[in-house]
């Protein structure tokens, strides 16, 4: 019995110990349960930051990527459309090295007008002309050595005689709208005012190629301009059109292509263009007397009289608003109109510019035809003659001439040398 209670109060004292024992061995699993899921759970945070991370990443180079890429695209593009865009070259240089009235005859000139044009050219490469149009005189031509050379191609000056042929056929008037193409249409005025190639060619089409040859030669395109003008070159205007691979008759006649034009050349036509219709023999008196003993010549009267209104209204928009604008940079006092070109030929850019001064007090027509590379074209030469007409002016060249109403008779012809109207 003593054995007993004895034991089982063993019991009872030990039981704490075990207890705790039983408690600590059963805490120990638990604690290792929850370090495993804090362990895991970190882990698992760790591997959706590193994702995350690594998507951010991803994200980061895909986009960089495909900035790159379309930088390298745009670069690829960018340099594909460099590497096939024309550019065309040119071998002339647009501004004189030399003196290019070396050489020119000037005693039988007009030594205001001869300076106002050298003045205006200033060192670009080219020629200036300037003629009297009551009587055909040269008043001045400066760089004569390129003014009589065999010419070149006239560019969009061509379109004067085309537009002059047109209205001598009746296939327009000034106001006709001419349809090139869907519902784009445009009348001759705005056409030479903007110097529209596509109306141009429509007309040498409707025209054809034998009409537009006679009216340019009936207009001394072809022959030469001057009378006894030593070294003086007829130009050319071929007896066929050029093939039709190459534009045919509708280039010739927006560009002059296959056509060889000269200074004096242009000039002639303008100063019919200025006078009503007479196409007058150049002259270029070389001495004083020459210009004391001076008798106008006619080569022929052209009959163009009740077509010029409509002409001359295109070639006063060229100026006003048109290609020539730049003319009106250096002067405006009084109405300049004219007709502008611009082209180029195996390196060489060509710049004309042929125009008259229309004042109660006479006209001179003048043409400035310049040679060379990028710096040179048309709206160049009418700003030039701004500048010529400008010097004209500031020497009152005009004021100082008797009105129309009062000039002299021509002595060849019986007519009003200064008249528009004959």
């Amino acid at each position: 019995m003593k054995r007993v209670a004895l034991f089982l109060l063993s019991a009872l004292l030990a039981g704490p110990t075990l207890f705790g024992a039983a408690t600590t061995s059963t805490a120990k699993p638990v604690h290792r349960t929850h370090t495993r899921t804090h362990i895991a759970t970190t882990a698992h945070r760790r591997t959706i930051t590193q994702r995350r991370t690594a998507a951010r990443g991803s994200t980061r180079r895909t986009t960089h990527a495909h900035v790159a890429s379309a930088t390298l695209t745009r670069r690829r593009i960018r340099r594909h459309y460099v590497r096939h865009r024309y550019y065309e070259r040119f071998t002339a240089d647009s501004f004189a090295t030399t003196d290019q009235t070396a050489g020119d005859v000037t005693a039988g000139e007009d030594p205001v007008v001869r300076q106002a044009a050298i003045d205006a050219l200033g060192n670009m490469n080219g020629t200036v002309v300037a003629i009297d149009p009551s009587n055909g005189r040269i008043l001045a031509m400066v760089n004569q050595k390129l003014a009589l050379s065999s010419g070149a191609e006239p560019c969009s000056t061509i379109k004067l005689s085309v537009a002059l042929a047109a209205l001598s056929e009746g296939i327009i008037t000034e106001d006709t709208p001419v349809n090139l193409g869907g519902h784009y249409y445009l009348n001759l005025t705005e056409a030479l005012a903007h110097s529209n190639n596509l109306y141009f060619e429509t007309l040498g089409r409707r025209l054809g190629f034998e009409r537009v040859r006679h009216y340019a030669t009936e207009f001394g395109l072809g022959e030469l301009a001057g009378w006894n003008i030593p070294g003086e070159k007829p130009g050319l205007y071929p007896d066929q059109p050029i093939p039709a691979s190459a534009g045919g008759v509708g280039r010739m006649c927006s560009f002059g292509e296959g056509v060889s034009l000269t200074p004096l050349q242009l000039g002639a036509l303008v100063a019919a263009i200025a006078n009503g219709g007479t196409l007058y023999y150049l002259q270029h008196p070389t001495t004083p007397e020459q210009v004391a003993d001076f008798q106008p010549r006619i080569k022929r009267t052209l009959d163009i009289s009740r077509i010029l209104p409509a002409l001359q209204d295109g070639m006063a928009a060229v100026v006003r608003y048109g290609t020539a604008r730049s003319l009106r940079i250096n002067f405006s006092q009084f109405p300049v109109l004219g007709k502008t070109g611009t082209c180029s030929d195996d390196g060489t850019r060509f710049g004309w510019f042929a125009s008259y001064a229309d004042t109660q007090y006479g006209r001179v027509v003048v043409v400035f035809f310049l040679e060379g590379g990028r710096a040179t074209y048309g709206p160049k030469a009418a700003e030039l003659a701004g500048v010529f007409y400008r010097d004209l002016w500031n020497d009152s060249y005009f004021a100082a001439k008797q009105p129309l109403e009062s000039s002299a008779t021509d002595s060849a012809t019986g007519t009003a040398a200064g008249d528009p109207q004959h």
